[in-house]
């Protein structure tokens, strides 16, 4: 039984790493639970209560980072208020429609909202760009947050 827990905990990492790359997938949430299970699993012998409370923190900083940073980056092109509500709800709207949803949705809000509230193609173009970019940089740091979290695992358990 418990080495159907730890296979557990490794396809739950592995799809963790798997959702980094892929935006409909959570990522850091999947692979923080990965590694909780086989850190209870062991009884907490390798991987502590400051262990889980670093990497507790490394996948919500991910997190954050990741949703904020579309946002952000349409903020930076001179978005307007109605492109920062469409690109937050073209978030939302996008996860109902996988991969290009997600990666789609934002932009095509954000687009969208400037369009209505400034009836100027080339500056709802321009924040659709700055909200594209933003979501690269999200992505990144998303990346960068499950990096650390492996290097903050590995290091707990050398120790």
């Amino acid at each position: 039984m418990i080495m159907l827990g730890y296979l557990l905990a490794v396809a739950l990492m592995l799809a963790g790493l798997a959702g980094t790359v892929l935006p409909a997938i959570p990522g850091l949430p999947l692979l923080f639970g990965g590694m909780l299970l086989a850190s209870w699993l062991d009884n907490f012998q390798h991987l502590g209560p400051i262990s889980l409370t670093i990497l507790a923190v490394l996948a919500a900083l991910g997190l954050l980072i990741d949703f904020v940073a579309g946002l952000m980056g349409a903020k930076a092109s001179g978005a307007s208020r109605q492109a920062l509500w469409g690109a937050f709800v073209g978030s939302l709207v996008g996860m109902f429609f996988g991969v290009a949803g997600v990666i789609l949705g934002p932009l095509l809000g954000a687009v969208i909202g400037e369009f209505i509230a400034r009836k100027d193609a080339f500056q709802a173009g321009k924040v659709g760009i700055g909200t594209f970019i933003g979501f690269i940089v999200g992505a990144v740091a998303k990346v960068a947050c499950a990096f650390a979290m492996l290097a903050t695992a590995a290091l707990a358990l050398a120790l």
